[in-house]
């Protein structure tokens, strides 16, 4: 190594906590602190021959992790949502008697109005998409939706109560207050 490179890493040993408790505070995540000091690092590191102050180094230091956290942060990027709950549990899948009593009832709407169904919550596809793909109106496949799920309501309180009838009943239920709400 040589003096400049050694100098660095001594320089880097004693600013690498500050700098993570730092980059904390600016962005509340620890991983995500790591990374942007790790990159404020390897930006000074880069600089470090022309970093003509030995005694201004830590204000650079700062300033470039802020300046680092700033771009990040401008970034037009999906982020995850970082949580201290763990994820839901998977459901349990339906049993066969009540997959084929669904598809029954499905079977039982108009064409139609099983093709909005069909788009809005197994395809999840937006109100706007359904009635782009189906040539029709966002309130057309609203008022569709929303007889389609009474309907299917109807003839899925005839299926035995099991959980997982249940459980289907009752996202049934959600799907009708969204399609009347919009």
């Amino acid at each position: 190594m040589t003096m400049a490179e050694d100098e660095f890493v001594q320089f880097a040993e004693a600013v690498a906590p500050r700098l993570r408790r730092t980059a904390f505070l600016l962005c509340g995540d620890w991983h995500t602190a790591e990374d942007l000091a790790q990159t404020t690092l390897a930006k000074v590191f880069a600089s470090w021959r022309r970093i003509s102050r030995r005694d201004a180094v830590n204000a650079y230091a700062m300033r470039t992790l802020l300046n680092t956290y700033l771009a990040d942060s401008r970034r037009k990027r999906s982020r995850e949502l970082l949580t201290d709950r763990l994820p839901e549990s998977p459901v349990d899948p339906p049993s066969p008697e009540l997959r084929m009593a669904v598809l029954a009832a499905l079977a039982t709407l108009p064409p139609k109005a099983r093709a909005v169904v069909v788009l809005r919550y197994w395809a999840d596809q937006s109100i706007d998409q359904t009635a782009a793909l189906l040539g029709c109106t966002p309130g057309n496949v609203k008022s569709q939706s929303a007889r389609a799920l009474d309907k299917l309501r109807l003839l899925l309180d005839d299926v035995a109560t099991e959980p997982s009838a249940a459980a289907a009943r009752t996202q049934i239920a959600d799907d009708e207050k969204k399609a009347r709400h919009g």
